[in-house]
């Protein structure tokens, strides 16, 4: 079965105030993506504001998010959804876990655990994962953490009480750490949720929060291939590009290129 991709040019979850690089990160992968075979939401130019839920920008996340969703509705098969910020992947994922039996891993520097009151910045893109597991669309015994190195204080919490399994960049270079502590879950599928920022910016530049330490490009590679071989790809996101540059972006290429095509080659 071939695999769909979904552009989604968001910016509205980010906290940055270069977020709209994001935006251009997603126009730049897709200029690299078969066009038969790709599909493109539309996002609102405006901010849009919180409508009292603590979330910045709530109105227009939750546009894009109904759009999304619609998308994903129409198509057969797995989805890759590319953004724009990480949280493109509330509806993407909650239209894989129609599959109750689905595991998540969520490959990021930044756990996005934050609620809206323990959210530093109000950005959705930081509570993402989070408002995943409180809505019930994937239990937190089936969330895996891959590569976070960055956490507030609340998502250490939030971690801790929920029992999130959590892999660090150096458990991540045996790619059958991960794929046991998935399997260990009992899950029938996985979605994989890729935000560059796991990477290490001294290997892959286009990034607006680099995180020092992160994975190695083949590492993830790697991971995904090993994944994606023990359980079936039940849909994927590939989030946070944000080149600064052209000569940036050329530079960037080939990994962006490695990571579709492990996703691809998985369906």
């Amino acid at each position: 079965m071939a695999v769909s991709f979904v552009v989604v040019p968001q910016w509205q979850g980010s906290p940055s105030s270069r977020a709209m690089r994001q935006a251009e990160g997603a126009a730049a992968i897709r200029e690299d993506l078969p066009a038969a075979a790709t599909r493109e939401v539309a996002v609102p130019l405006e901010a849009g504001d919180d409508q009292g839920t603590g979330i910045a920008r709530f109105s227009s996340l939750q546009l894009v998010r109904e759009r999304l969703a619609d998308v994903l509705g129409e198509l057969e098969g797995p989805a890759i959804t590319v953004g724009g910020d990480c949280a493109v992947s509330a509806a993407s994922v909650a239209h894989a876990a129609r599959r109750s039996d689905l595991a998540l891993v969520w490959f990021d520097a930044h756990p996005d655990l934050n609620a809206p009151g323990t959210s530093p910045s109000g950005a959705f893109a930081g509570m993402v994962l989070r408002s995943i597991i409180d809505d019930g669309v994937v239990p937190a015994e089936r969330v895996v953490l891959a590569g976070a190195r960055s956490w507030d204080e609340g998502e250490q919490v939030f971690a801790g009480e929920s029992g999130i399994r959590a892999l660090s960049v150096e458990e991540l270079a045996d790619p059958a750490a991960l794929v046991e502590a998935v399997t260990a879950t009992g899950a029938g599928a996985v979605y994989l949720h890729i935000d560059l920022d796991v990477l290490d910016p001294a290997e892959f530049a286009g990034l607006l929060d680099p995180e020092p330490f992160g994975l190695a490009p083949a590492a993830l590679v790697a991971a995904i291939t090993a994944l994606t071989a023990a359980l079936p790809l039940a849909g994927a996101t590939i989030a946070a590009y944000a080149p600064a540059s052209e000569e940036g972006r050329i530079d960037d290429a080939p990994t962006i290129l490695r990571i579709v095509g492990a996703l691809s080659r998985s369906v």
